[in-house]
């Protein structure tokens, strides 16, 4: 099985799509869209708030428990999941 260094997920989270997570947080219709885009893309990245910054870790688990993704990276208050297609 080939999987992807965090290199090269990272070179791939330069073209992927972005989702903005404002201070409202994260809720249903955010996390579908979460998983339709790690479907279709595989690496997404979630941008927070300033205003929910503090909370980006508890979203952050929230998101990749429920999407059984993986962090690549965390940056600021941008972070990078992964989770490997079923192809």
């Amino acid at each position: 099985m080939l999987t992807l260094s965090k290199k090269e997920l990272m070179n791939k989270s330069l073209s992927t799509i972005t989702i903005n997570i404002g201070k409202s947080g994260v809720n249903e219709n955010i996390s579908e869209e979460i998983k339709r885009q790690l479907k279709s893309y595989e690496v997404v990245k979630l941008r927070f708030a300033k205003g929910i910054a503090d909370k980006k870790e508890y979203y952050t688990d929230k998101i990749v428990t429920s999407t059984k993704s993986k962090i690549v990276d965390l940056r600021g208050n941008v972070v990078v999941i992964y989770k490997k297609g079923s192809s």
